[in-house]
């Protein structure tokens, strides 16, 4: 543990401003398409779990519905797993720039569950940004790709739709300035003893109150992650902290960015932290209800000043 801590220390650096603001300061949300969006996620028959391929697929095809409405292009990537079709989904803006960013979310959940925050939020997080990117003169290429089989018994596997999607780009050479995992943005409480960490120690650093977004990056994804993490800081709408740190750290690898480090690039996760303060983590009590859609709604403001702000 003493190596691990020296380890983490020496790595992790953060930056953190104070509290949202109210739903009503933000200029740019629309909230009602944000409930909307998680409702049609969310309210499925069946869980939208590897087993239940209808499912996914309704999902997928709503994700491509509303992908179209403010995409240059729009497509599915599909791949087989055990003779069965799985499919990312994939809108682009700004086709005319060589160099990318992607922004994605893993729309599959472990279980029989809602899903709300793991991960619902995330991407309910993209469709906004698409629509609110869409309306931007950018200096890059945006692909948002919504992935399919990210959790268990998957994760880890190559049957990871961020897997299918990064290795897509890496064996065709193509330029990726960074990729923005959203992965469980919606969850927030304002009781102390509401967050814990990985290393305990990491408590006085940061405090034990779940009020705040995370921009976790590895030793390699420095010079983007910083961009990120600081142009979202300097909105102000949500105490925002930037983690930086080794795989060594339990959970700072756990999603859909991993795949991306994997093919060495740069990569960040916007996250609120999942299983460290979020108790409903993979069960049935992850619901709607939960969520905060106040803090939700900065969250997704401050990404989309930073990155139509990237230079």
């Amino acid at each position: 543990m003493k190596n691990l801590l020296s380890i983490f220390f020496l790595i992790l650096s953060t930056y953190a401003n104070t509290q949202s603001k109210p739903i009503d300061s933000l200029k740019f949300i629309n909230q009602n398409r944000i409930k909307n969006d998680l409702i049609k996620i969310t309210q499925t028959q069946k869980s939208r779990n590897y087993q239940n391929i209808e499912t996914l697929n309704t999902i997928a095809d709503y994700i491509k519905s509303e992908l179209i409405k403010v995409s240059d292009s729009v497509a599915f990537q599909p791949y087989l797993v055990n003779d069965k079709t799985y499919k990312n989904v994939i809108g682009s803006i700004g086709i005319e720039n060589n160099e990318r960013i992607i922004i994605g979310a893993h729309y599959d959940v472990y279980g029989n569950q809602q899903g709300a925050d793991d991960n619902a939020s995330g991407v309910t997080g993209l469709l906004e940004l698409a629509r609110l990117l869409s309306k931007e003169k950018l200096n890059y290429r945006i692909d948002f790709v919504a992935y399919t089989l990210e959790e268990p018994p998957f994760f880890r596997t190559q049957q990871m739709g961020s897997y299918i999607h990064a290795n897509y780009l890496h064996i065709n050479n193509i330029a990726v300035k960074g990729m923005i995992c959203l992965e469980m943005i919606g969850y927030y409480n304002d009781i102390k003893g509401s967050q814990s960490y990985p290393i305990p120690e990491m408590n006085l650093k940061y405090g034990n109150t779940a009020d705040f977004i995370t921009v976790v990056q590895n030793e390699k994804s420095d010079r983007f992650g910083n961009q990120i993490g600081l142009l979202m800081k300097e909105q102000d709408l949500i105490k925002t902290i930037l983690f930086k740190g080794s795989h060594l750290v339990r959970g700072i690898d756990y999603s859909d960015h991993l795949n991306y480090w994997n093919f060495n690039y740069p990569a960040v996760m916007v996250t609120n932290t999942s299983f460290y303060r979020n108790k409903n983590y993979h069960t049935k009590n992850d619901t709607i209800e939960t969520l905060d859609l106040n803090k939700m709604s900065a969250v997704i403001e401050q990404l989309y000043i930073a990155i139509k702000q990237l230079k």
